[in-house]
């Protein structure tokens, strides 16, 4: 899954979703002074582990939602959960949907980050199949509440432009700065590497931990 970081961007703002009636009934023409909005991604495990890994990955990546079900889980309770390991979640916005979809984990705060997250993957399937934005959105919404969020909740996310601005700048520097061209990749103790096995991470994992 290759895109150019420009045209990434360009695609996920293009995307976003329209206020509600009512919301733009509200709004008003008076400019406000707006403050920027600073984005962080979203980590599990100790920070000082000897084994820091960073993945890039998209919402809408079938790869990705592969690694999540199949690597994710036993590198989570090997590592990450016993403290030899780092895990940093780093969004990549190839669309509008995979937008949305981070936007939508965000929402429920750094607590119930990482449990929306597994949804999304989970049922990547179903949520991201349809291609009516509507029904997409609807299917995101389904995940947020089972999660525990409320409608007010999600509007108040999902209407952000701000936000998904600086979530689209972030992820456009990040990937640069990494020279990142495709997901699922990870940044293990600073090198790059592209999707594997849970053997062959494991493998590097523990080559690491023996230095």
């Amino acid at each position: 899954m290759l895109k150019t970081l420009a045209a990434a961007a360009s695609i996920a703002l293009a995307g976003l979703l329209p206020l509600s009636a009512a919301a733009q009934e509200a709004e008003t023409t008076t400019p406000e002074t707006t403050t920027a909005v600073e984005i962080t991604d979203f980590s599990l495990g100790p920070a000082d582990a000897k084994v820091q890994i960073t993945e890039y990955a998209s919402f809408t990546c079938p790869h990705c939602a592969t690694f999540h079900a199949n690597v994710w889980p036993q590198l989570k309770a090997d590592y990450v959960d016993t403290g030899k390991v780092r895990f940093t979640y780093r969004e990549v916005y190839f669309d509008r949907y995979g937008l949305w979809a981070a936007m939508v984990a965000r929402c429920g705060g750094e607590m119930r980050y990482f449990g929306i997250v597994d949804m999304i993957f989970d049922q990547q399937q179903e949520w991201a199949a349809s291609d009516d934005p509507n029904v997409v959105i609807g299917n995101l919404r389904t995940i947020a509440k089972t999660a525990g969020l409320d409608d007010a909740t999600l509007d108040a996310c999902l209407q952000d432009g701000a936000k998904a601005e600086a979530m689209v700048a972030h992820f456009e520097a990040n990937m640069a700065a990494d020279q990142v061209e495709g997901t699922p990749t990870f940044i293990i103790n600073g090198e790059k590497h592209s999707n594997m096995s849970y053997d062959d991470m494991k493998a590097i994992i523990d080559a690491q931990l023996a230095e």
